[in-house]
Order: C-alpha cells, then structure tokens, then sequence
C-alpha cells in the first residue's frame, strides 16, 4: 500500500501557497490602515475588511487543504491525523466566525486557539517508530516541529499580551504549520522512491 498517494502533494503543498497569498493580497486591499506588524491576520477577514473575502476564502482553503491532507497521509499515525483534520477545520470555522470590525470575540479567538493547539501538536501524535518510517514522522523531528510550534505559540501570546509585533509573530508560526504537513509529505514520497531504488539495486538470485 502506499504511504500517500501523489495528490497529497498538492493539497499539502497548496495550503502555505494560498495562506501566505492571502495576507499578502488581502492586506494590500486594506491599504495603509493596516499594519502587518502588529495586526493580527484574523483583522484582514473582520467584518467590513476590505480584503475581507480573500482572507476568508484563503482560510477555508487552507480548511479544505488540511482534511485532504490528513485523509490521504496513511503513514501518519492516526492520532496525528485526526489533530490535523481537526485543525482543518478550525480553519474552516475561524472562516465561519469572523472577529468584529472593532473590538476582540471570545467565539473566534476559542476557534483560532483550538487550531493552534490541535496543528502545533500534530506532529508529535503523527510520529511513528521502526526503521522503515520516513524521516519527517520518526520521533525526534517529530518533536522538534512541535516544540518549535509551541514556542512560536508562546511568542505570538507574549506579543499579544505586550502589544509587540504580534503579526509577525502569527505569521510565522501560522506558515510553519501550514509547510509542515507539505514537508512530511514530501518525506513519505522521497522514502518511498528511495525504497524502489533499492529494490532495483539489489542483484537478482
């Protein structure tokens, strides 16, 4: 059986491209009132936003992009596919429930926690043991995206807490989850050829 069928690269591979796209674009909209420093990415799809429908429509891709993923990521420990379709759909729900035009919302920032939490902890529920397992799903690299993950999380808090750079800090623990699962993905494959040329290699009795 194959640990993933091709097309999983594309759906995991999408998800950073249409993410990162969004904000770009949705943020050129908003125009000089915005400041990506600062702002976090869930203001440019708030109710009356400018570039509101390219982020919200970036935020259900990236949705959709996740449950594909963790559909089709057979090598993946099932624990670890369930925290990444469960972060799709966060995804999907912080799209369904956007923040207001002024002020926070306790419904959108539990979804948007939930997510966070569920794709930070993904990897290390994803890894699996033996000699035959791809790179990015063996324990240690395992632990080390979630760790990094967590930390990010922690920053982005911290930054939020101060009223710092909190929108850099969320775009860069939101891109690294987005890239990650694209990253296991690519690993699977890349075993998976490796393995056909070493069967090739191997003299015939």
């Amino acid at each position: 059986m194959l640990l993933v069928p091709r097309w999983v690269l594309f759906s995991s591979g999408c998800a950073p491209l249409l993410l990162i796209a969004g904000w770009a674009i949705s943020a050129a909209l908003e125009g000089t009132g915005y400041n990506p420093a600062t702002q976090t990415i869930s203001v440019l799809a708030a109710y009356g936003a400018s570039g509101s429908w390219v982020m919200t429509g970036a935020f259900l891709a990236l949705g959709v992009c996740h449950l594909l993923t963790a559909w089709g990521l057979r090598a993946a420990a099932a624990a670890g596919r369930v925290a990444l379709a469960g972060g799709g759909v966060a995804a999907l729900a912080v799209a369904m429930v956007p923040v207001p035009s002024s002020g926070g919302s306790l419904g959108h920032g539990s979804v948007a926690a939930v997510g966070f939490t569920l794709l930070a902890l993904w990897p290390v529920l994803a890894a699996t043991a033996g000699r035959g397992t791809p790179w990015a799903l063996r324990p240690l690299p395992s632990f080390a995206a979630t760790t990094v993950m967590v930390a990010g999380a922690v920053w982005f808090l911290v930054e939020m807490h101060r009223s710092g750079m909190a929108g850099v800090a969320e775009r860069v623990v939101t891109a690294m989850q987005s890239l990650w699962p694209f990253v296991v993905v690519l690993s699977c494959l890349r075993h998976r050829a490796g393995r056909r040329a070493g069967r090739r290699a191997e003299p015939s009795l």
